[in-house]
């Protein structure tokens, strides 16, 4: 998590760390074309699905984040759990971090504002950003209720454990190839559709809704994320669990929700009711 204050520039000082790890994702990520099989494509798919539509969009992001919708504490923790294999950090450093960004959207304390560049909002807050991702008790100012959670204060710190495992047991039953398909090439395309969430929904789409924010809604990145990218609606009803609310937004987590809903693994879930006409001033 990294703020960035008006006399400091946010490019003064980098994280190596973390350099050094998105270099060594990227370099296999492109070894992985080179040993193509439609088993490793598979994997990498279900895994994709697990990580980003389960993880960081049904789990971190409407659920844990924002409340959206009630479920049993098991399948939160199985959630929580697939969302850290995508090499975003551990629930409470997420949470905390979406949390700050909805506070001060695209001000100088977002952490991961636009408006210092695209590049900034992309990746560079985390190439540049203060290394906390294990300081649960800063990070607990933020994300209380789940600082509060064993569990979630082990998973922060551990955040690396499952993805690490999953590698390890991929390298046993397909060898490198397999590893190369469905972590590193999976988590580099999964790291950069959650990060236009960040960026590009921030600069280039259309607005539904005027909130005090630059979000806006992105059909594609919407595609790449399960639903994500409808931004500029997420911005206007926060704690919704549907985020397309038109017929015509593809919203795939809200999809599985629904049908989640249906056979009661769900409950409580929170729909946008729209009380506002687009482009009516309403709360961020």
């Amino acid at each position: 998590m990294n703020v960035v204050a008006p006399d400091v520039s946010p490019y003064s000082r980098l994280s190596w760390l973390t350099c050094l790890v998105l270099v060594w994702f990227h370099v296999q990520a492109v070894a992985a074309f080179f040993t193509f099989s439609w088993t490793n494509l598979i994997v990498a798919s279900v895994l994709y699905w697990m990580a980003i539509g389960l993880g960081i969009s049904m789990g971190y992001h409407r659920l844990l984040t924002h409340r959206g919708f009630k479920t049993q504490k098991l399948f939160e923790y199985f959630l929580a759990v697939c969302g850290t294999l995508n090499l975003e950090g551990g629930p409470i450093f997420w949470v905390a971090t979406h949390r700050l960004h909805h506070q001060h959207a695209d001000q100088p304390l977002d952490p991961h504002t636009p408006r210092v560049s695209g590049f900034w909002a992309h990746m560079g807050w985390v190439l540049f950003g203060e290394a906390r991702h294990n300081d649960t008790t800063m990070l607990a100012r933020y994300a209380p209720d789940l600082a509060r959670v064993p569990f979630y204060r082990w998973l922060t710190t551990c955040h690396w454990v499952p993805l690490t495992a999953l590698g390890f047991a991929l390298l046993a039953i397909g060898g490198w190839p397999l590893v190369n398909w469905a972590i590193f090439l999976r988590v580099v395309v999964g790291l950069h559709a959650t990060w236009l969430v960040n960026s590009a929904t921030h600069l280039w789409g259309r607005r539904r809704f005027e909130t005090r924010d630059d979000s806006k809604n992105s059909w594609w990145v919407a595609l790449l994320t399960f639903g994500e990218g409808w931004h500029n609606n997420h911005h206007a009803y926060p704690t919704s669990s549907r985020h397309g609310l038109a017929w015509y937004e593809l919203d795939p987590t809200w999809i599985e929700l629904k049908f989640l809903r249906a056979v009661g693994l769900v409950w409580d879930v929170r729909v946008a009711r729209l009380t506002h006409s687009p482009k009516e001033g309403i709360a961020a």
